[in-house]
């Protein structure tokens, strides 16, 4: 069993010869937008245990910006701040997959 409910890591990965990276979309922004939206709805705590962290390169450059959320392992891309709430409300607080922004 997982120590956190659910466990999202956000690639943060700024590549040193300048090609494309998830750093180039924002991720440290995102990664820092989701991890003060879920303490602001108070679903970090104890009781739903989400935990938000950073993550170095973890592959998928071509899908890029992504996240995966464990334990389900589903890894997602995004957009905007409104893809983030979408993840945050449906699977982060609901347990459902947001489709259209998985990969």
């Amino acid at each position: 069993m997982s120590f956190f409910d659910k466990h999202v890591f956000f690639c943060t990965n700024q590549r040193e010869d300048g090609s494309d990276c998830c750093a180039n979309h924002g991720a440290q922004k995102a990664r820092d937008y989701v991890k003060n939206k879920v303490r602001e709805l108070g679903i970090s705590d104890s009781k739903n245990s989400i935990r938000i962290n950073s993550a170095g390169c973890m592959g998928r450059c071509d899908d890029g910006p992504v996240i995966v959320v464990y334990p389900e392992g589903v890894w997602y891309t995004y957009v905007d701040e409104s893809d983030l709430d979408e993840i945050i409300e449906e699977h982060l607080k609901h347990g459902r997959i947001v489709g259209r922004l998985k990969i």
